[in-house]
This record gives structure tokens, C-alpha cells and sequence, in this order.
């Protein structure tokens, strides 16, 4: 009997938690949400304490590495243990994972098929395909490179990469007829359009009766991780179908990136 009710008080107490724990992570949030140092009544107002009950977790936090203060001004920032913590959390996001599980979404929103895809040494390379409900002229297979200058994929990539990863996948593509070639004026100019209206998209280019968008997925670092696509027969790419996946898209590309600590 006696065994039952430890076991039973046991239980209460870990679902409980621990109550000193759950204080120093609100206030290690007010550091966090604070975006830059923070004076001792900032931290105190945004984790809903006193004062001086959070000067004492403070105190802790400074010692553990989880925060610091500085000598000169004493106002508090996060330390380099949660900067690791930071760092390594983001390490073990898998980009293709969550890209993955996002556009499944896209697909049941649309109607339309989805892809992701992600750069390689041989260029833009297909990871996934999810078929949606319109029937296409052509399914393309996972680890497929795309053409840079042919498809809305390869625009996405060509935007947001350096032109030192791009050249030289972009010189064998066309030696081997795999893209077209464009004046060096008309390829910078493809590339801003894609940057200021966040996406791009090609009709009956890259295969006849085809239309696709693409829109990047950015990581913590502001880099180019993957890119989503829509791509659906090329009669139903009317302007407002065109208007309205274009925003479906974006707000989904946002989505993954904010969820792999883009912060943009």
C-alpha cells in the first residue's frame, strides 16, 4: 500500500515538473525574443517576474554559459551555451524532411502536383514528387537534375546562388543541349525578376504542356536550402490560377523557411 501511493506521489511530482526549470526558460525566452541585450527590468517585465527573482535566475544563467552580461552596461544577452544549443538544434532539422511535410499541404491546397528539390554538384536535383489530382503529359523522376535556364526550379537556383556554384553546372548543362543559352544581360535580368517577385515560373518550356512555379526555402544562415514546386498542366495555368498558386506557394516556402529558423 505504502509502495502504491510513492509510486502514485511519484508520478504526480514528474508530471508536475520542475517548477524552478520552467522559470529560467521563460526568462531565457525574454532573452531570446528580446533580439539584442536586454536591461535587468526588460528581462524582469518580459518573463513576468520581480526584479530581483530574476536577477537571481540571471545569476544562474550567467554561470551555466546560457546567458551573459555585460561588464560595462550589465545588460544581459544569451550566452554561447545557448548559441551551441542554438546551433546544433538547427543542425538536426532536416530541411528535406520538413520541405517534404509542407508541400504535401501545398498539394492537398492546390490540387496540383508538388515537388521539392535541392542543389547538387550536377545542379537543381528532385527529391521528392507528390502527384496530385490533374493527370500530366510527363511525370518527372526523383533525382532528376533540372535545367537551370529551363525550368522554374533551375530560375530559383540561379536567383539565390552565387554565380561560382551556378557557372560551371550552367557551361555543361548547355555544352550537353540540356539548357538554352541566353545573353549575360538577359540571364541577370531573369534572376532579379526572380528575387523581387519571389518566385518562378515557365509554361511549356522545359516539356511541352507543362507549367510550373518555384519558390525557394531559406535556412537559418539566410542561404537557399531547397526549392518547392507547383506543376500542373499548362491549359490550366489561366492568370488567376497563375495569381493564385503564386500566393499558396509563397506563404508555404515562408512557412518551411520560418520552420528551419529562417528569420527574415
Amino acid at each position: 500500500m505504502a509502495r502504491s501511493m510513492a509510486t502514485e506521489r511519484a508520478a504526480e511530482n514528474n508530471q508536475q515538473g520542475i517548477k524552478s526549470i520552467e522559470i529560467g526558460a521563460r526568462v531565457l525566452l525574454a532573452l531570446e525574443q528580446g533580439r539584442g541585450p536586454l536591461a535587468l527590468s526588460e528581462v524582469a517585465k518580459a518573463a513576468s517576474l520581480h526584479p530581483a527573482k530574476a536577477h537571481r535566475y540571471l545569476t544562474s544563467l550567467v554561470r551555466t554559459g546560457l546567458a551573459s552580461q555585460d561588464a560595462s552596461t550589465g545588460m544581459y544577452d544569451l550566452g554561447p551555451a545557448a548559441r551551441h544549443l542554438g546551433v546544433e538544434s538547427l543542425r538536426r532539422v532536416d530541411s528535406v524532411r520538413v520541405a517534404q511535410t509542407r508541400v504535401t499541404e501545398l498539394r492537398d491546397a492546390t490540387g496540383h502536383t508538388v515537388n521539392v528539390s535541392v542543389w547538387s554538384e550536377y545542379g537543381p536535383t528532385m527529391v521528392s514528387w507528390d502527384t496530385g489530382a490533374h493527370l500530366l503529359p510527363m511525370v518527372i523522376r526523383v533525382g532528376s537534375t533540372l535545367p537551370l535556364l529551363d525550368s522554374a526550379v533551375g530560375y530559383v537556383f540561379m536567383a539565390h546562388l552565387p554565380a561560382s556554384m551556378t557557372a560551371d553546372v550552367l557551361k555543361a548543362q548547355q555544352d550537353q543541349g540540356a539548357t538554352r543559352s541566353l545573353p549575360a544581360k538577359e540571364v541577370e535580368a531573369l534572376k532579379k525578376q526572380i528575387r523581387e517577385h519571389g518566385y518562378g515560373t515557365t509554361r511549356n518550356q522545359m516539356i511541352f504542356g507543362l507549367a510550373a512555379l518555384s519558390a525557394p526555402v531559406f535556412g537559418a544562415d539566410g542561404q537557399i536550402e531547397a526549392a518547392v514546386g507547383i506543376i500542373l498542366p499548362a491549359q490550366m495555368m489561366t492568370a488567376a490560377e497563375s495569381k493564385r498558386l503564386a500566393k499558396q506557394l509563397l506563404a508555404h516556402a515562408d512557412s518551411i523557411s520560418q520552420e528551419l529558423g529562417f528569420a527574415d
